[in-house]
C-alpha cells in the first residue's frame, strides 16, 4: 500500500515538473516528465487498485 501511495506521489510531482518545464519551453524536460507520469501513474493505480480490490496477494 505505502508503494502504492509513493509512486503516485512521483507521478503527482512530475506532472507539476512537467508543467514547469513546458513554460521554460524545455521539451526534453516535459518528454522524460511525461514518461515517469506515464509510467508511475500507471504502476502506482494498478498497485493500489491490486490491494483493494483483488487483495493482497491478486495481480491485475
Amino acid at each position: 500500500m505505502v508503494l502504492g501511495i509513493i509512486t503516485l506521489l512521483i507521478a503527482i510531482l512530475s506532472l507539476f515538473g512537467g508543467l514547469v518545464e513546458f513554460k521554460r519551453k524545455n521539451f526534453f524536460g516535459v518528454g522524460f516528465a511525461a514518461v515517469s507520469v506515464g509510467l508511475f501513474g500507471w504502476f502506482s493505480i494498478s498497485t493500489l487498485v491490486s490491494i483493494l480490490f483483488l487483495g493482497s496477494g491478486g495481480t491485475v
